[in-house]
C-alpha cells in the first residue's frame, strides 16, 4: 500500500490548494475583501496606465517607470488572486503541476520587479533633486527602455531556479499544499527529499534581489538628503522633499508587509497556519492597491488629470 501510494506522487499531475487552512468554513466572507481589494488594484492600476498614456505632459521617465510598476501589479496580483477567489467561491482546489510551477515563477519574478522597479524610481528622484540639469539627458527614453529591459531580465534569469528546483523533487508525501497558491517553500516542503539546496537558493535570492535593492535605494536617498539640506531655505527644502513622499510611501507599501510576513514565518512558530497564510494573502495584494492610490492622491499632475477625466465625463 505504502508502495502505491508513493508511486502516485513522485510526479503528481495536481496540487490541492487548501486556500486558508482552519478558515475554510469563512472562505466566502474572508473572499469579499480580497475582490473588492482586487477589483481597486486593477481599475487603479489601469487607470493610471490610460491617464499616463493619454496624456503627453506625463511623457517623462518617472511616469513611464510608474507604468512600469502598474504593469507588474497587475500581473502579480491576477497570477494568484483570480485562483484564491476561485478557491473561495467554488471550491475550485486543484492546480495543474505545471500551472502551479508557471504561477511559482509569476509569484517570485514579478515581487522581484516590484522591488527593482522601485529601485530605479529612487534612481530617477536621485538625478531630478542632485542633478536636475541634466534629467533629461541622463534618463532618456532609451536608458528608460534598458533600464526596465535590465529589471525583467534580472528578475527572470533569478526566478527561473525556482520552478526548475521544484520539478526535480520526488513528491511521496502528499500533493496537498496549505496555501493559495504555489509558493517555492509551500510546494517543496511536499519533496520526501533533501530540499536544502531549495532553501538556500531562496535565501541568497533574497538577500541578493531584496537586499541589494534596499542597499541601492537608501544610497540614493542619503544622496536625495544631503542634496535637500543644502538648500537655501526651508521651504525649498519642503518643497523638494514632497517630490519624494510618494514614492517613500510606494517603498513603505512593498517592503513593510514583505518584511513582517518573513519575520512570521520565519520567528512565529506558534503563530497559527491560518495567520500566516492570511498574513500572506494579505501583504502580496496590498501593494498593487497602494500604489495606484498613493500615486493617484499624492502627485498633482495623476490627480488633476485623473479629476479633468472625471468632470469631462459629468459634463
Amino acid at each position: 500500500m505504502s508502495d502505491s501510494n508513493t508511486t502516485d506522487f513522485i510526479n503528481p499531475s495536481t496540487f490541492i490548494l487548501l486556500g486558508i487552512p482552519g478558515l475554510e468554513a469563512a472562505h466566502v466572507w474572508i473572499s469579499i475583501p480580497f475582490c473588492a481589494m482586487y477589483t481597486i488594484a486593477v481599475l487603479g492600476n489601469f487607470t493610471i496606465l490610460f491617464i499616463v498614456k493619454r496624456e503627453p505632459s506625463l511623457h517623462w521617465p518617472m511616469y513611464y517607470f510608474l507604468c512600469m510598476l502598474a504593469v507588474t501589479d497587475l500581473i502579480m496580483s491576477t497570477s494568484t488572486i483570480p485562483k484564491m477567489l476561485s478557491i473561495f467561491w467554488f471550491n475550485s482546489r486543484e492546480i495543474n503541476f505545471s500551472a502551479c510551477l508557471t504561477q511559482m515563477f509569476f509569484i517570485h519574478c514579478f515581487s522581484a520587479m516590484e522591488s527593482g522597479i522601485l529601485v530605479a524610481m529612487a534612481f530617477d528622484r536621485y538625478v531630478a533633486i542632485c542633478h536636475p540639469l541634466r534629467y533629461s539627458t541622463i534618463l532618456t527614453t532609451s536608458v528608460v527602455a534598458k533600464i526596465g529591459l535590465a529589471l525583467a531580465l534580472r528578475c527572470g534569469i533569478l526566478a527561473l531556479p525556482y520552478p526548475i528546483l521544484a520539478r526535480q523533487w520526488p513528491y511521496c508525501r502528499t500533493n496537498i499544499i496549505p496555501h493559495f497558491c504555489c509558493g517555492h517553500i509551500a510546494v517543496v516542503n511536499l519533496a520526501c527529499a533533501d530540499i536544502r539546496i531549495s532553501s538556500y537558493y531562496g535565501l541568497f535570492n533574497l538577500v541578493s534581489v531584496i537586499g541589494m535593492d534596499v542597499f541601492f535605494i537608501a544610497v540614493s536617498y542619503t544622496q536625495i538628503l544631503q542634496a535637500i539640506f543644502r538648500l537655501p531655505t526651508k521651504d525649498a527644502r519642503l518643497k523638494t522633499f514632497r517630490t519624494c513622499i510618494s514614492h517613500i510611501c510606494a517603498i513603505s507599501a512593498l517592503y513593510i508587509p514583505d518584511f513582517f510576513s518573513s519575520f512570521i514565518h520565519r520567528f512565529g512558530h506558534n503563530v497559527p497556519r491560518h495567520f500566516l497564510v492570511l498574513f500572506a494573502s494579505v501583504s502580496l495584494l496590498v501593494p498593487p492597491v497602494l500604489h495606484p492610490i498613493i500615486y493617484g492622491v499624492r502627485t498633482k499632475q495623476v490627480r488633476g488629470r485623473l479629476l479633468q477625466l472625471f468632470t469631462h465625463n459629468k459634463t
